[in-house]
């Protein structure tokens, strides 16, 4: 007899919203995280329902549906989840460039001249999820526990570690699939952020450059804003950039010329976790165990979690009696 029906390696979002699948399924679910929740690529997230960075687009469309029904429910409780639902603008996109999923959204609509921050000239207006990443974290991992899981600080070297434990095995692993899967396809988009006092900022803003390195966004959190930010392929390095993050500040100033003068309270570097496509699929084990791997989802982690969880979950117990 083991202990667990199920080990989920990865602490992150991705992670955290498997093993709590899983376990309110009625599993025995044991969660091995490298590092604590908290401190985890994830707690740095903007964290704005939206797709950025992920393939494949047949998938993701589902995948973000299934998310944005979960996380409007949570947003029924925003001081327990961490969840709310909030207006915001995304620039430089067309509205005929999304996909179905996006009538999904309600109020989603091509933003007015009006509307428009000076030097911007087309976008789209939606209220959409903004998550509170610290908040949301904690509250995965309490409800995990509620649903009898385990949360170990564990370190695995590979999978054969947690197979021995449990009859499934679960990757979410992120980076960290690199050298574990091991899957060389696996890289690091390294992002930069700062937080800063609310000068009254009350709405999200986002603008891409598809030649740049360099993004625009801003997201209003009840710990301050959150100004964006970097997309730097494969990057390692976290150390915080001073020039980077006065350009980030400079950027954002022009769409909320308050932001300018409002005092700094953190410097925030994460290294999202890359890949041509999602891999999201199911081996057999040599000692007959199974290993589900869910990892490479960019930037867009948060943002599809839920269907991701929902099909990792599947694979992990299709056909099987615990």
């Amino acid at each position: 007899m083991t202990s667990s029906d199920v080990i989920v390696v990865g602490g992150g979002v991705i992670g955290l919203t498997t093993a709590v699948v899983l376990a309110e399924d009625g599993l025995r679910v044991g969660l091995w995280t490298r590092d604590p929740v908290g401190r985890t690529t994830s707690a740095t997230a903007g964290a704005l329902f939206w797709p950025y960075r992920i393939e494949p687009a047949q998938l993701v469309g589902t995948w973000l549906e299934r998310s944005l029904s979960r996380y409007e429910r949570l947003a029924e409780n925003p001081a327990a989840t961490g969840v709310r639902v909030v207006e915001g603008l995304m620039a430089n996109t067309p509205l005929s460039d999304l996909g179905a999923w996006a009538s999904r959204v309600p109020g989603l609509r091509e933003a007015r001249q009006d509307e428009l921050p000076q030097g911007f000239a087309q976008g789209v207006r939606a209220a959409v999820p903004l998550i509170d990443m610290p908040v949301y974290l904690r509250y995965l991992k309490a409800r995990l526990r509620l649903a009898s899981g385990t949360v170990d600080v564990r370190s695995a070297t590979g999978f054969d570690e947690p197979a021995a434990e449990a009859r499934v095995v679960v990757d979410c692993t992120g980076l960290g699939a690199r050298e574990l899967a091991p899957d060389a396809s696996v890289f690091p988009v390294r992002g930069q952020v700062v937080v800063v006092e609310n000068p009254g900022v009350d709405e999200w803003f986002v603008a891409t450059d598809p030649d740049s390195t360099d993004m625009t966004y801003v997201m209003p959190q009840p710990y301050g804003v959150l100004l964006g930010g970097t997309a730097s392929e494969h990057s390692w390095d976290l150390e915080t950039d001073p020039a980077e993050a006065a350009a980030i500040v400079a950027r954002c100033a022009r769409v909320h010329p308050g932001l300018a003068t409002a005092r700094v309270l953190d410097h925030r570097v994460g290294l999202r976790p890359a890949r041509p496509q999602v891999r999201l699929d199911v081996v057999q084990l040599p000692g007959g165990g199974r290993l589900v791997h869910n990892y490479g989802h960019g930037g867009a982690g948060v943002t599809v979690a839920w269907g991701c969880a929902e099909d990792a979950a599947r694979l992990a117990t299709d056909g099987l009696t615990f």
